[in-house]
């Protein structure tokens, strides 16, 4: 597929340079091409092309949402996404690494409201940028789990497409408000990992009897 990424740090990239090496088409939708972080991921990866944040949407099949959350707002609310997939791989963090929305709502509900035209699912924000690099945890006999919410049920199978490539297993967690309870599980990995220590490649796995 053509997938258009609007923010390439660390998440982004990870997911990008995963998702390129799997035969999907990468495109960066920037609206600074001198960027650091442009820069840097094509210079990493210089098959990634290059567009104005709209024209990438216009040909992309599904974008991917990786800027800080402050961001969202200004960039999203003059786009138009033509009812297009918008997977919100962003997340609201407040001082002390608290909900940013103090936990009134999620994050993937508010990117839903400046992204009125799209169909946002949120994704890929349970764990850190480590774990979309590399997702094998050789020693089990399983995968680690994407927890994914939306409004949209084809939109959320066009994300777990995406998710078998990056070699995780898919869970449909419901409907977009669900989203404020993966993103209190991001803080939870964040605090584990950013601030107390713990190395970051661990996941979590679904595991049915």
């Amino acid at each position: 597929m053509k997938l258009a990424f609007i923010g390439i740090g660390n998440v982004g990239f990870a997911l990008a340079n995963s998702l390129q090496k799997k035969g999907h088409e990468i495109i960066i939708a920037h609206d600074n091409i001198n960027s650091g972080s442009v820069v840097n991921a094509q210079s990493k990866n210089p098959s990634f092309s290059l567009l104005p944040i709209q024209e990438a949407i216009d040909k992309a099949e599904l974008v991917l949402l990786a800027a800080p959350f402050q961001r969202n707002e200004e960039i999203l609310k003059p786009l138009n996404f033509n009812g297009k997939t918008l997977i919100d791989c962003t997340n609201p963090v407040g001082a002390g690494i608290s909900h940013g929305l103090e936990s009134k709502i999620s994050g993937a509900e508010k990117v839903q409201e400046w992204a009125t035209n799209s169909y946002v699912v949120k994704a890929y924000t349970i764990y850190g940028f480590e774990n979309l690099e590399n997702s094998e945890f050789s020693n089990y006999n399983t995968k680690p789990v994407m927890l994914i919410a939306g409004n949209n049920l084809q939109a959320k199978q066009q994300v777990e497409l995406l998710n078998k490539d990056l070699g995780f297993e898919s869970l449909d967690v419901g409907d977009l408000p669900q989203s404020l309870h993966l993103e209190h599980m991001t803080l939870l990995w964040v605090k584990m990992v950013r601030r107390d220590g713990h190395h970051p490649n661990f996941t979590w796995a679904y595991l049915e009897r």
